[in-house]
Parts: C-alpha cells; structure tokens; sequence
C-alpha cells in the first residue's frame, strides 16, 4: 500500500489560493502535491506519472524542482501555523507562502516509477521569511536536494479572473 500525507496543509488554503499547479487542490491539471508534519520535519509524496519523464525511465528535473518549489512553501505555512498556536485540521486558516528564491541540486538520476519522498526541515531565519532544506528521496536513495526561502504571501497577491 502505497503511504499518503493524511493531513495536508494544502487542504486548508482558501479557495482563490488553491491554484498553484504544484500544490493547489483546485488545479484539475496539477500535481496536487500535499505537505504534512512527520515529527518536527514535513514530508510530501508523490508519484510522477508517466508524461514526468526526461529520459525513459527517469523523472524530469523540473517536476523535482516544482516538488521541492512547493514542498517548501507548504513547509513554511505548516511552521508559521504551529508557530501561531494551529494545526492542520483545526479550523484556523494557515499562513500562505511564496518562494523567494530556490535551489535545487541534483544528486543521482530519478527514477519514474517509484513514489517520491520530500523530507523537510524547517528554520526560521525572519518572523516573514523561513528556510526550507529538503531531500527528496526516489525508495531510500538520495535523489536532490534543495534549499527554498519562502516569504509570507503579500496582500497584493489576489486570484485574477
């Protein structure tokens, strides 16, 4: 049986912030990826479908990068809204984050038919402003790697129709 994030930050963002491709549940075309606790560190997973392919039988870099892209975010939303006295699940609508910058490194080639595991680690670096390191695992091999700065989402940021 293949294991699931039960409860997702993602699930709590309101409506007009559920979009993003990455992570927004509203996306019909995304990847829906979903972010939780597992201890003091976060953890997304997801298995790349078939069109996520660079090479036959390995996963395209970008789709890793958008895993971590988000991963981190939702990573920091998860941290400011404990930080704030919540948890998922409890009512209270999370903090929403963007990326401020991202890294990615690539460390062994992916494979696309197994589940993806991003495991995060959290540190506060401004009361706006957290970084997010995350490895991203392919079974218990060490795929990339990746350093996320995400900011609290600014008040100008609205959904457009």
């Amino acid at each position: 049986m293949e294991e699931k994030v039960l409860k997702a930050i993602q699930d709590e963002y309101p409506d007009a912030f559920a979009w993003c491709y990455g992570c927004g549940r509203l996306n019909k075309d995304g990847h829906h990826f979903r972010t939780g606790w597992q201890g003091e560190q976060t953890r997304t997973i997801y298995t790349p479908r078939s069109e996520h392919i660079a090479i036959p039988g390995f996963v395209y870099g970008g789709l890793i990068a958008s895993l971590i892209d988000c991963h981190g975010t939702g990573s920091a939303a998860l941290a400011l809204h404990r930080k704030n006295g919540h948890e998922v699940g409890d009512g209270i609508e999370p903090p929403r984050f963007v990326t401020a910058s991202l890294k990615v490194e690539f460390v062994r080639p992916t494979p696309n038919d197994v589940p993806l595991i991003a495991v995060g680690k959290i540190q506060e670096i401004h009361p706006k402003k957290w970084k997010i390191d995350t490895e991203v695992f392919a079974n218990e091999t060490l795929c990339a790697r990746g350093e996320v700065v995400a900011v609290v989402m600014p008040n100008t940021f609205t959904r457009k129709e």
